[in-house]
């Protein structure tokens, strides 16, 4: 019994060109490539600093809502309403509306305010993201 040699596959043939085997496994990777990912850093950051802007814009109108519900409830006339209004927005800072910006009306012996306003975030350029805020109290 002599030993044989076992016969391995070149890695490439005679003409130099890669093995079908090898090909085929380079055809099905995937991945994510330079200009991809470079691509997708760009989107990720504009949506934060867009996201990072747009939270104080969000968190001013809760404290609105609130300001104009808790006014409604207090207040009996409408410059009670307007102070009631001023004096909460003093406090939360509120400086995108006054208590003159307020629509005061009546209904069913119930007071309700309505406001509404905008505001802008500078993107880039002239562009702008406009929110505009519209509420009811109850």
């Amino acid at each position: 019994m002599g030993m044989h040699a076992h016969q391995l596959p070149p890695d490439r043939s005679a003409a130099g060109t890669i093995p079908a085997c090898q090909a085929a496994r380079r055809s099905r990777q995937r991945g994510l490539s330079f200009i991809g990912l470079v691509f997708l850093a760009v989107i990720a950051v504009a949506v934060f600093a867009i996201g990072g802007q747009s939270v104080p814009v969000f968190l001013e109108y809760q404290a609105i809502r609130k300001a104009a519900t808790k006014a409604s409830r207090e207040a009996t006339t409408v410059p009670e309403v307007r102070a009631a209004f001023d004096r909460a927005a003093a406090i939360d800072n509120i400086s995108s509306i006054s208590g003159n910006d307020l629509e005061v009306t009546k209904r069913n012996d119930k007071i309700v305010v309505t406001f509404a306003y905008s505001r802008e975030i500078a993107l880039v350029g002239p562009a702008y993201l406009v929110y505009r805020f519209r509420e009811q109290t109850n």
